[in-house]
């Protein structure tokens, strides 16, 4: 034998809605602020390793070897390691891949074995 019980839930109140926390203002603040300092690195730019290399053996009048550009770099404060363990040896494959794709167009040119100098062209 079945019975049939009351419903005896209660209508429960519809739940309110609460208004926007004040945490949102702060959240668009803090994503303009960092825009702009996206906007602030920008505009001071850092050079990368090979455009300093560059540079470094555009002032140089001799040849050098990775090691010696990368200590240079350093140096004059031009670029610095992101915490690598073979800079040099970065650099090197760099200047090799842009003297084997750029041929006489690229900034580098090999004198002997290790050692780079700034092409004369350029």
């Amino acid at each position: 034998m079945t019975t049939k019980t009351a419903n005896t839930t209660a209508k429960r109140p519809a739940k309110q809605r609460t208004q926007a926390s004040p945490s949102k203002p702060k959240a668009k603040t803090a994503t303009r602020a960092k825009r702009d300092a996206k906007e602030s690195k920008s505009a001071t730019k850092k050079v990368s390793q090979i455009e300093a290399a560059a540079i470094v053996l555009g002032q140089s009048k001799e040849a050098m070897t990775c090691r010696q550009m990368v200590e240079a770099m350093t140096a004059a404060g031009l670029w610095s390691s992101p915490g690598g363990a073979t800079p040099d040896a970065t650099l090197y494959a760099s200047i090799l891949r842009e003297i084997k794709t750029k041929g006489k167009e690229a900034r580098f040119r090999k004198t002997e074995r290790g050692r780079f100098a700034f092409a004369a062209g350029r």
